[in-house]
């Protein structure tokens, strides 16, 4: 059964049950600060069960994309090394919130898995909650009783706390789980050790293939659990072992799932990878095993960077892009190291992950050419990355003395250019060298310390001052608002301090979301103000970000937003749609917004484009924009309606963003899109729009940083203030641009007479430095400082080594106290004595604090120290001996 039709099947059994299907809520998660990723399947639906949300049916059912490579849920070191876990993975998953419960859960699990799907029932074995009389959770009798009905009792396990008892994280919903296991191995086998006594103890083919969760409790602050207002279901199949069991192999990398990306490496490379049948012995057997791995990490890993990409989330050096870069670096680096890959080439992968997986996600389709980009250029720029690894290893094995290679020295090729400590002690190996294991895992363990502290977070409990869910949202049409706190707890991190959260039954603050940032101002009481220094929204609960709490918590406050704030976001944030619009009129519809920010200084927008946006664009941009200014368009906002509705008007939906079935839309003429920011009622409230800078953020992604209203008044007043600085400095010429370019001219002339001073001046030199040439183990050499410039002394180097075959020079020059070396080797003692000027200037640029490189018989380094000149050039020398 190919994998396609697994999960069509799934999805149909369920509808058939009274379920609501509904799509896979993107991977990169946008508005929750506890998650970066979606990491399992119930992530996007948390709010319900924790009552802050009413979902749009009580069954519903999906299959999601998950993504477990940070915090608590951290596979990607065991990825590629077992036949089973997976950085991304889709988790299938059945809902109740608050209807049916363990009686039916389990159930249909049974029903699907063995009536609809056929798998055999003498390979399955069931585990149930033994309880925990710690913390008063008895024995689930429930479910032990529910699975005798369709299994002997010898197949019914009892699990621990860690195997049968799910949470969400430290705190919040939790509760007892039951868990579907599958025996995948031989007959022979299975005579031999019994399928139950491997559950649960890491055998890659006796798997869990489904777990119900059966959420009861709330996981409290202090580890004590409450008993949830209603009882819900949650349960999760892992696909890819799904997709194994039925396709009778036992390895989830020989489904289909991962073979047509299996063979795509394979036809790249060259070379072969062998399924999870054939067993591997002896030498050849450990260079074929490192082969699979280093096949099975990028396969894996292009799954979860590609849908990372398509679903908004690029590559970057903090956050969640961080995360997306290191997940496909270290699959870069194992094809490095175990392929032979010294080119990009899992790009090319993308195509296939595309029409494998575009019919049920269909972002991955539509995002296909920018994913292939900015994947290729992510390649090729950690590529050139591992080459400058290469070269500095080669200068930490010259400075060791030994052959042990310090682990702190190789803790800091691994920390700052990625270069893999498997790829280090591979090349050490080469030059008969280790390195110091245990030192590198003791830096690694003080950085690990380092940022795990710097990201503490404790949170309290929610301290519940007003029962029931009654918090609603006024800010569209109020900025102060009479209002009463429903709920307060304490945050408390490593990073901010202790702050407080404040939750209000109607507030006017908008909270952080779609690129515009949260609002501040203040709460008002009789007796005092408290400062809200910023907004967020979590779990669908809006939160008030306060340094200190009120005094009274219970009595009636004034919520006030600062207006100045409020007013400068939505100028950007309106001005931000418009150049959307300019954007797709003037470059085209390929167009797509991939990420904004919208403050109350200035916006940020990125957005697809194969190619620099010229000034006589930008120009039209700007020009398209402030003509809408202009124009006095009036905003037509309509906050609820039907998604498809608006999509059929023209609204524009952003990629990655995840919408409900009512939707509200923003409109400013011609400009359509959903969103739920803050904006100005009319376009002539944005007074001017100018934008700043334009720049390229990935392959194929541009990057518009503008700035509207005040902050163009200010910026105008900076120019006029900057030219008339500039008139001043020149006696305030009637022709200021005549003035200038006159300089220029000027300055022209005289660069070309100084130019031909210096060449002269060398040509001078040339004469008395060939007297100072002596001969060193039949080498002409010289080793100098010179007056001149870079440009200079490489004339003079050429100068010198024309008419001779066997000169090694090297120059010294300190131009404006930068120190450089040139280092001319004729090319005939290149060819016969294996002398090379690039790695002599990376020797020797150690002296002035710094390195270069070039071709053999010519290189040069620039450096920072013009005090170590004269040791340089002492040992230079020393490549002559």
């Amino acid at each position: 059964m190919k994998s396609q039709d697994i999960r069509k099947a799934y999805l149909q059994f369920f509808e058939s049950k009274g379920h609501l299907i509904v799509p896979s809520a993107p991977i990169v998660l946008k508005d929750d600060p506890t998650l970066m990723f979606n990491n399992s399947g119930m992530a996007q639906f948390k709010e319900y069960f924790l009552g802050n949300g009413t979902p749009k049916s009580k069954r519903i059912a999906d299959t999601q994309k998950c993504l477990r490579v940070s915090g608590k849920h951290n596979d990607l070191e065991d990825v590629g090394f077992d036949t089973y876990h997976h950085t991304m993975f889709e988790m299938l998953g059945n809902w109740s919130f608050g209807d049916y419960f363990k009686k039916e859960a389990l159930a249909w699990a049974w029903e699907f898995l063995t009536e609809v799907l056929k798998l055999d029932k003498d390979r399955l074995y069931v585990s149930v909650f033994e309880g925990n009389p710690e913390e008063n959770v008895p024995f689930d009798q429930e479910a032990f009783d529910i699975w005798k009905q369709f299994v002997s009792e010898d197949r019914i396990i009892l699990g621990n706390k860690k195997d049968n008892f799910w949470e969400m994280g430290d705190q919040g919903p939790c509760g007892p789980c039951s868990e579907i296991h599958i025996d995948l191995r031989s007959d022979d086998e299975r005579a031999k050790v019994a399928g139950r006594d491997l559950v649960n103890a890491d055998h890659p083919q006796v798997v869990e293939i489904w777990n119900n969760v059966f959420m009861e409790f709330n996981r409290k602050a202090d580890g004590s659990l409450e008993k949830l207002p209603a009882q819900h279901v949650d349960t999760g199949m892992g696909f890819e072992r799904l997709c194994m069991a039925m396709q009778g192999v036992t390895s989830n990398y020989d489904t289909d799932v991962f073979t047509p990306l299996i063979h795509k490496v394979e036809e790249i490379t060259g070379l072969k990878y062998t399924d999870n049948s054939v067993t591997l012995s002896g030498v050849e057997g450990q260079e074929q095993n490192k082969i699979n791995i280093a096949i099975r990490v990028i396969v894996d890993h292009v799954r979860a960077v590609a849908f990372a990409i398509a679903d908004g989330q690029l590559p970057s050096n903090n956050g969640a892009g961080y995360v997306i870069r290191r997940i496909l670096r270290r699959a870069i680096r194992y094809g490095f190291t175990f392929l032979d890959t010294k080119e990009p080439f899992i790009y090319q992968l993308v195509e296939v992950l595309a029409n494998q997986m575009g019919e049920f996600f269909p972002e991955i389709k539509k995002q296909q050419v920018l994913v292939t980009n900015v994947i290729r250029e992510e390649e090729a720029s950690f590529l050139r990355t591992l080459e400058q690894g290469l070269q500095l290893l080669e200068v930490v094995v010259a400075e060791t003395k030994g052959n042990e290679v310090s682990g702190a020295k190789a803790f800091e090729l691994y920390d700052t250019f990625g270069f893999p400590k498997d790829l280090t002690a591979l090349i050490l190996k080469e030059k008969g060298m280790t390195y110091n294991e245990a030192e590198f895992e003791v830096e690694l363990k003080k950085q690990k310390d380092r940022s795990r502290a710097a990201s503490e977070v404790s949170t309290d409990d929610w301290r519940i001052l007003i029962a029931g869910n009654t918090e609603t949202f006024v800010g569209y049409d109020q900025t102060e608002n009479e209002v009463k706190i429903t709920r307060i707890r304490k945050v408390d991190s490593k990073k901010d301090g202790v702050l407080y959260q404040i939750v209000l039954d109607a507030t006017p603050f908008y909270p952080e979301g779609g690129g515009q940032v949260g609002d501040r101002g203040v709460l008002i009481s009789a007796n005092e103000a408290i400062e809200i220094i910023d907004t967020k929204k979590e779990n669908n609960l809006i939160l008030h970000i306060a340094k200190q709490l009120p005094e009274n918590v219970n009595v009636a406050f004034v919520a006030k937003v600062n207006t100045d704030l409020r007013t400068a976001s939505s100028k950007n944030h309106s001005a931000t749609h418009l150049m959307h619009l300019a954007l797709r009129t003037i470059l085209g519809t390929h167009v797509e917004q991939k990420g904004s920010l919208v403050t109350p200084n200035y916006l940020r927008f990125d957005f697809s484009h194969f190619s620099k946006v010229t000034d006589e664009e930008l120009r039209q941009v700007e020009s398209f924009v402030n003509q809408r200014i202009q124009e006095h368009i009036p905003l037509i906002e309509r906050r609820s309606i039907p998604i498809q509705q608006a999509l059929n008007e023209g609204a524009m939906a952003l990629f990655g963003e995840k919408y409900g079935d009512n939707v509200r839309a923003i409109k400013f003429g011609d400009s359509m899109e959903l969103c739920g920011g803050i904006h100005v009622s009319n376009t002539a409230d944005i007074w001017y729009f100018k934008i700043i800078s334009e720049g390229a953020v990935a392959a194929g992604i541009r990057r518009i940083e503008a700035i509207t209203g005040d902050a163009v008044k200010d910026f105008f007043a900076s120019q006029e203030n900057t030219l008339a600085e500039i008139k001043e400095s020149l006696k305030n010429p009637q022709d200021v641009l005549k003035a200038v370019s006159s300089l220029q001219e000027d300055n022209a002339k005289l660069k070309k007479q100084v130019e031909q001073l210096l060449k002269d001046k060398a040509k001078g030199l040339k004469g008395e430095l060939e007297a100072q040439i002596k001969e060193v183990n039949g080498v002409q050499f010289l080793a100098t400082q010179v007056d001149l410039d870079a440009n200079g002394a490489k004339d003079l180097a050429y100068e010198l080594g024309n008419n001779k075959t066997n000169l090694f020079l090297v120059l010294a020059t300190a131009s404006e106290d930068k120190p450089m070396l040139t280092c001319y080797i004729s090319k005939e003692l290149v060819a016969d004595k294996g002398l090379n000027a690039g790695q002599v200037v990376r020797e020797l640029g150690k002296y002035i604090q710094g390195g270069g490189g070039g071709q053999p018989f010519f290189a040069t380094a620039g450096g920072k120290n013009v005090n170590g000149i004269a040791e340089a050039l002492e040992n230079a020398k020393a490549f002559l001996k």
